[in-house]
């Protein structure tokens, strides 16, 4: 396994969570829910493992009428997900590669 594949951010919701908040400051929760399609409860769990692991941070703040849940990576967090993402692109880059294909008659030789 690639050393810096990381299984604990490799968990779907976890890695689309972090792959939505890679390009942006501070997120509302609203906006992952919908965007990822998740249920409220789904996402709050995975909000809290991922700021248990420091990978993100989280602020209350209060909206007119609403109180209002925001989601930002942290350096750590931002760090981890590019390490897990080359991790992965390398793991398609092998993928991709040609492999040595035995010809028809090769394989059909017998002893």
């Amino acid at each position: 396994m690639d050393p810096l594949f990381d299984e604990f951010l490799h968990v779907p919701a976890r890695l689309s969570i972090v792959a939505l908040l890679a390009p942006a400051d501070w997120v509302d929760f609203g906006f992952l829910r919908d965007t990822i399609g998740t249920s409220d409860s789904a996402l709050s769990k995975q909000i809290t493992a991922l700021a248990s692991a420091g990978y993100v941070a989280v602020r209350k703040g209060q909206d007119k009428r609403a109180r209002r849940t925001y989601v930002q990576l942290t350096p750590t967090g931002r760090h981890a997900f590019q390490r897990h993402a080359a991790a992965l692109e390398r793991i398609v880059a092998v993928a991709r590669m040609p492999t040595e294909q035995p010809t028809h008659d090769q394989g059909m030789q017998s002893s």
